[in-house]
């Protein structure tokens, strides 16, 4: 489930992650950013707790929308105590134009700093 978080930057997006991400999630998602962004650049601070695990629907819906918004996003900020989700921020290393760094649940602040 996703949930909207208030932004501190007009430049970016803020979303809480909870348990399974559904089609309906994605397509919520997408319809923020289209109305918040209208084709510029942003930012994504997500906040993720307990994902109840990841299934092949939801790995092809989050790549469709990556797809669609590629060329806008800036740097994510994710914030999470899991392990591997520090693993994925790694990845956004060798993705051109990303940058993507992972700060622990109590680092909230640091997070929205260095998004800028």
């Amino acid at each position: 489930m996703i949930t909207f978080l208030p932004s501190k930057s007009t430049s970016s997006i803020a979303v809480e992650f909870t348990g399974r991400a559904t089609k309906e999630d994605a397509a919520l998602l997408d319809e923020r950013v289209a109305q918040s962004f209208n084709g510029d650049k942003f930012n994504v601070l997500a906040i993720v707790h307990d994902i109840d695990g990841m299934t092949w629907k939801g790995i092809i819906d989050g790549v469709q929308f990556d797809a669609k918004h590629w060329s806008q996003f800036q740097k994510f900020a994710i914030v999470s105590d899991e392990k591997w989700i520090g693993t994925a921020a790694n990845l956004g290393h060798y993705l051109p134009g990303i940058k993507a760094k992972q700060f622990k649940s109590n680092e909230v602040e640091e997070a929205w700093e260095w998004l800028g």
